[in-house]
């Protein structure tokens, strides 16, 4: 049931694709995308977080059972599609490190930590998102040398 909940909250974000072939703007276009669905369903991303992170604390107890084990993480073939143009230049690795680097600043736990935590508004919080996703790209760009 949750994750029937969560698929509908995630809507578009899953059938999202970039015609650009310019990797910082693909991500621009991925978080300028999805923040705002997740935004708008953030009570029920956080539910299923909270539902993860409990089933982990059980898992770890050993008291979880033969629940099925609720599944997250789209995020990770969404962000690898966002930095596809990148495959060529960026080493194996350096490809993977940056799409996980991403995914610290993409999803629900961006709004918890910006929101929640620091008490930025909506604009801020995407605001420093999409810099913080920018900077990686760069980074990343930058760590590989010249085209």
């Amino acid at each position: 049931l949750v994750q029937a909940v969560v698929d509908e909250g995630l809507g578009p974000i899953l059938t999202w694709k970039s015609a650009s072939d310019d990797a910082e703007r693909r991500v621009a276009d991925l978080f300028a995308t999805a923040m705002p669905r997740i935004e708008a369903f953030e009570a029920t991303f956080k539910a299923a977080l909270k539902l993860s992170l409990d089933q982990w604390a059980r898992r770890q107890a050993g008291t979880l059972g033969s629940e099925p084990a609720f599944t997250r993480g789209h995020r990770v073939d969404l962000l690898k599609d966002a930095i596809a143009p990148l495959k060529g230049r960026l080493k194996p690795r350096q490809f993977r490190r940056l799409a996980q680097a991403l995914s610290l600043v993409f999803g629900v736990e961006v709004v918890t930590v910006l929101k929640d935590i620091w008490g930025l508004d909506s604009a801020e919080m995407m605001s420093v998102a999409q810099w913080a996703a920018g900077a990686l790209v760069r980074a990343a760009m930058a760590e590989s040398g010249p085209k």
